[in-house]
């Protein structure tokens, strides 16, 4: 064990070829080759030109969502003042068809009071005629039963002589006058 330990203590030998090129050096060395190929290729500009293209494609994106943006903001506001319009428009045409319908409710009201006024009139003249008639009717009964009740007085209480002496007093004041 003691050799063991006095191995680690000196350290493990790396193998090297040619005697002095160890492992790390070629790696160093492809690692030298592998960036010079890289570079020999252009393969950094080729990254770059990518990355320029591909920034070119994102920034043409953003001027098209930028615009695109804008055109909905406008989009947005003309909307916005058309759906204005349209309440301001809907107010007012509510307040139109308020305004006739309290019209046409007053021309109703009116028509109906001139039509009650009218058929109140009619009823009055009616009844008006109705009465004038009962009232020639009632005349015309009182007259004629006047008549025959005269008629029959007369009859009764007069008789030739006396009616000759009433001619003669008529014609005598026919004579006169």
């Amino acid at each position: 064990m003691a050799n063991f330990a006095l191995i680690l203590s000196e350290g493990v030998a790396e193998p090297a070829s040619f005697g002095v090129i160890t492992a790390t050096v070629w790696v160093s060395i492809a690692m030298a080759i592998f960036i010079l190929i890289l570079l020999w290729k252009k393969v950094p500009a080729m990254i770059a030109g990518m990355l320029d293209n591909k920034i070119a494609e994102i920034s043409k994106q953003l001027n098209e969502a930028e615009a695109l943006r804008l055109d909905a903001e406008s989009l947005k506001a003309e909307y916005e003042a058309k759906l204005t319009h349209a309440a301001k428009e809907a107010d007012e045409m509510r307040a139109r068809a308020d305004a006739e319908a309290e019209a046409l409710v007053a021309k109703a009201k009116a028509d109906a009071t001139a039509l009650i006024a009218r058929r109140k009139q009619m009823a009055e003249d009616r009844i008006a005629a109705a009465e004038a008639g009962a009232l020639a009717e009632v005349r015309t009964a009182a007259a004629k039963a006047a008549t025959e009740a005269a008629a029959k007085l007369i009859a009764d209480k007069h008789d030739a002589a006396a009616d000759k002496a009433l001619v003669d007093q008529a014609i005598a004041g026919v004579v006169k006058g």
